[in-house]
């Protein structure tokens, strides 16, 4: 890793990672093959990405400034845990491209293999996360690719399992992957030369002097290369004589830390679920599959929601269904039962034979509850307004109260029914049925079943047309829905943004805290920025800055922030004079109002030498001086780079 830092301050701070890059997309380019044929190239595509990002940054004229003042080195500090990343992915890629399962009596190398990836991929996403951004020229659509690339990331490692313990982490990405896999291969040779006798007994020796490095090194801020370099010596060190036990007085208190360690890498080790397991729609190991016409097997409860939403096609094969009858897959069912006992993984069991599973592991019998549910929701459908107006506030009131209820009622087939009373006449149904949905959204697994059921076109015709606490719970239901990354894009492009932006700027107190909080969520994602700009946010958040009877200068503040990086953004916060009133709140807002103040002003001024004197004729010097000395840390990092902006600015 020293050499890739050396090469990244003599060739520019972005030779080395981008040299990774590109050999990565040459190993990519060859083709895949094997075990791990789709992870190697989901990784190698990802990778790829991020080609572009660097390009730019390479090219921005603020690197060029610092090459030639010789201060690339402060711009290559910033790529280290990149390049430590890309050195590991291309290690990883080539390793598993190569890696040949049928040889391996054990699934122990291939259980190593995936906890790889999911080290490779969280550790590209931790590094992506902690680039400057702020101190580069990257385009937007740069930007949002890199957004993209890291939601991907995110959802790769939770694909791959749990959180990561940073020891695992380093150790995964410093060692060569072939000799990880030779551990598992049917060999005495390590064991003999450690005067050891299993795989299991070289971890409990070796571990302990590891979590100890660390240990000992975290007060002194290493960077990730010493680390790894130390760790390496020492692994090396251990296996070229016999390793003896510890025999100092905290040897117990090590070797309990060592055995608590293992558990968690245990647990990180998990089995991965056979394809065939997983439903094609929620991808989810199944609990309940089900074979429809053309052969193909789902978990019941989607593929209900599938055809309860009037589709009569095959959604794997997109053949036309002959028939709609749901066929019990038993011997799949079997299959998955004895893998999840073999394996020693939980069941899914959230709702079996008329049981929920409780937080602590017990069962509660809710087989009086299905029968009345299945009855109320029923009545959602009956030709009696009045059944199914008392159906329907029955199921709000039930949706509210507990987990359980909300787990039941999705089973029951409840979701595509209350999408359809959205569009009801009738406004109680209609208010009661878009609360109905905001409170099963509360359970995760039930967001899915909601988005499945095309939910989101009715909620936003709510939002337009509804009454005011109708419209209240659809912009809440849409916050609610919009924190899964994928359904941000599918909301921002349904419309719903200007009807946010209506309701912030007309709606109740309640309205327009909740549209606040859908919009911000909604514009982390980059697509959605320029959404909301031509739908006049700007206009409604200047309001609510200048409007102290709002109390929502927070709110507004917090947008803004999100919004300010996007250019279409920085032009139409500038022409509503919303400088002035930021360096109002710079001098008399609260704490967290100049923080945020301070983050925008940055973002607006940054290489703007107009934005720059205009913050110098409103004399910003004093306040952001006072905040670099007194405000929160996030405010005095802001407040030191505009001082120093406006140094810069002043000298030219």
């Amino acid at each position: 890793m020293a050499g890739g830092g050396t090469a990244a301050i003599e060739g520019g701070a972005t030779t080395a990672p981008l040299r990774l890059i590109r050999e990565v997309a040459r190993i990519s380019s060859a083709g895949f093959s094997g075990y791990f044929k789709k992870d190697c190239a989901d990784l190698g595509r990802r990778v790829a990405l991020l080609a572009h990002l660097l390009e730019e940054i390479r090219d921005s004229k603020k690197i060029q400034e610092n090459v030639e003042v010789g201060s690339s080195s402060s711009f290559s500090s910033c790529f280290s845990d990149l390049i430590v990343a890309l050195q590991a992915a291309k290690r990883l890629v080539s390793a598993a491209n190569n890696f040949d399962s049928s040889k391996i009596s054990s699934d122990g190398a291939t259980k190593k293999i995936y906890f790889q990836f999911q080290c490779v991929t969280w550790k590209l996403e931790k590094a992506l996360t902690n680039l400057p951004y702020d101190d580069f020229d990257i385009s937007e659509e740069v930007q949002e690719q890199v957004e993209l690339v890291r939601a991907q990331l995110r959802r790769a490692t939770e694909r791959y399992g749990g959180p990561l313990n940073s020891s695992l982490l380093c150790r995964a990405l410093s060692q060569p992957l072939d000799k990880e896999i030779d551990l598992f291969q049917p060999s005495n040779r390590l064991s003999g030369s450690l005067h050891v006798d299993s795989i299991g007994s070289i971890d409990l020796e070796v571990r302990p002097k590891l979590e100890a490095l660390l240990e000992g090194n975290a007060s002194e801020h290493h960077s990730t290369d010493e680390v790894i370099k130390k760790k390496e010596s020492l692994r090396n060190s251990s296996t070229s004589h016999e390793i003896n036990a510890p025999k100092d007085p905290d040897s117990g208190r090590i070797k309990n830390l060592t055995c608590k360690n293992l558990e968690e890498n245990k647990k990180l080790d998990s089995p991965v679920i056979p394809d065939d397991f997983l439903c094609p729609i929620s991808l989810e190991l199944m609990r309940d599959p089900v074979i429809v016409a053309t052969g193909q097997t789902y978990e019941r409860s989607y593929i209900q929601r599938w055809i309860d939403c009037g589709n009569t096609t095959c959604p794997k094969t997109q053949q036309k269904l002959r028939h709609l009858t749901l066929t019990p897959n038993y011997v799949l069912r079997s299959l998955i039962s004895q893998w999840c006992v073999k394996h020693n993984v939980e069941q899914p069991m959230a709702l079996m034979s008329g049981k929920i599973k409780k937080s602590d592991g017990s069962f509660r019998d809710v087989s009086g509850d299905i029968a009345a549910i299945q009855a109320l929701v029923r009545k959602l459908s009956s030709r009696s307004t009045e059944e199914r107006r008392a159906a329907v506030a029955e199921i709000r009131s039930l949706s509210k109260r507990s987990t359980d209820n909300r787990i039941l009622l999705a089973e029951a087939g409840a979701i595509p029914i209350l999408v359809n009373l959205l569009t009801s006449d009738d406004g109680q149904i209609q208010d009661n049925a878009v609360t109905s949905i905001l409170n099963l959204s509360i359970y995760d697994n039930n967001k899915g079943l909601i988005m499945l059921a095309n939910a989101i076109p009715s909620i936003v015709q709510v939002l337009r047309a509804g009454s005011m606490e109708a419209k209240e719970n659809a912009a809440a239901t849409l916050f609610s829905l919009s924190l899964a990354d994928e359904n941000k894009i599918i909301i921002g492009a349904s419309g719903a943004i200007p009807a946010l932006v209506d309701l912030l700027q007309s709606g109740s107190s309640r309205g327009k805290k909740d549209a606040a909080t859908a919009l911000f969520n909604l514009c982390i994602y980059h697509g959605n920025k320029g959404r909301a700009i031509r739908a006049g946010i700007i206009t409604a958040l200047l309001k609510m800055l200048t409007d102290s009877s709002s109390c929502m200068v927070d709110e507004a503040l917090t947008i803004l922030s999100v919004l300010a990086s996007h250019q279409e953004a920085k032009v139409a916060i500038v022409k509503a004079s919303t400088i002035p009133v930021l360096m109002d709140l710079l001098r008399a807002g609260s704490p967290r109002n100049k923080e945020n103040a301070s983050a925008i002003l940055l973002s607006l001024c940054k290489r703007d030498n107009e934005n720059l004197a205009c913050l110098s004729r409103l004399g910003a010097v004093i306040p952001l001086s006072e905040l670099a000395r007194n405000g929160t840390e996030r405010a005095k990092r802001k407040a030191t780079s505009l001082l120093e902006h406006l140094r810069k600015s002043q000298q030219h």
